[in-house]
């Protein structure tokens, strides 16, 4: 397996768009959204204001801060979004369309499918790919759940046309899988570099996320060096790097990842589609 150009370590870049899809009883919803840096979270039928003035942020002056990076570093992103958020976020899906990145599903609304029988899950499916192909001009060929899925997702996936799937955290290499007949390439993801670490542990400066993604980045480069090419995911969300106490750590990465030679960072779609060109779907 060897990257196009020779590249030792092709890396993606995730940027999660979850913001306007959360949980709210303004949409109909049991209660609040139980995610929120403040851990503030109860079980009534009652809006957190404060958490959805929260989730705006990554909208209002998250998004902007992360667009101008990516913009100045020359990197395309995957950016999976949850459809609902870029309908109320055009300027997002019009910057993923305009600057060639991907949009990759990460549903319809930022839920969980998991209670979802298999008619249900598949409209969900469904419904995401309609609302992001009218959005960004383009449908979705990979998908990231939140959190959990059912047992029929990935074969539910591979039916309705997609190329990945993102939900696994097994390996540092793409691998096939094959659901009911029909091949579909895994490529997993990655939680331990995520920036989600600032929310779910607060003790975590942005110095030591820089580090640890460094780290991660440089183990798997000599990695490749070696004769072992490998792949990389770096997953971000728009409320939280998007801080300007945390945004300075993303320039940082970029600036130490742009400067190694034979580093292809790409979008999952085209890591995805290289995977498959050299190594063949199992029958």
């Amino acid at each position: 397996m060897k990257w196009p150009g020779g590249a030792k370590v092709a890396l993606s870049i995730v940027v999660n768009v979850e913001e306007g899809s959360e949980a709210t009883i303004a949409d109909g919803d049991k209660g609040m959204e139980p995610v929120d840096e403040l851990k503030v979270f109860v079980k009534y039928p009652m809006r957190n204001y404060g958490n959805e003035s929260n989730y705006r942020y990554g909208l209002k002056a998250g998004a902007p801060r992360v667009m101008r990076l990516l913009d100045k570093y020359k990197v395309r992103a995957t950016w999976t979004t949850a459809a609902l958020s870029l309908e109320r976020a055009p300027e997002i899906a019009d910057y993923i369309r305009t600057r060639g990145h991907e949009a990759c599903s990460h549903g319809w609304r930022w839920i969980h499918q998991f209670r979802m029988n298999e008619a249900e899950e598949r409209e969900f499916v469904r419904k995401a790919v309609s609302s992001l192909e009218k959005t960004t001009g383009t449908r979705p060929y990979g998908w990231l759940s939140r959190y959990l899925h059912t047992d029929h997702t990935r074969r539910l996936l591979a039916e309705e046309g997609f190329v990945y799937h993102m939900d696994d955290y097994s390996d540092d290499m793409p691998y096939w899988d094959v659901v009911g007949g029909k091949p579909i390439v895994v490529l997993p993801y990655a939680v331990d570099s995520n920036d989600m670490k600032f929310w779910t542990d607060p003790a975590l400066t942005p110095d030591d996320w820089l580090k640890y993604a460094k780290d991660t980045f440089d183990w798997l480069y000599e990695e490749g060096v070696a004769g072992e090419p490998k792949y990389m995911s770096l997953g971000l969300h728009l409320r939280i790097i998007g801080r300007p106490g945390r945004i300075w750590a993303f320039e940082r990465f970029l600036q130490h990842v742009t400067q190694r030679p034979a580093t292809w960072i790409t979008t999952r779609l085209e890591i995805a589609r290289a995977f498959a060109e050299q190594v063949p779907a199992p029958r």
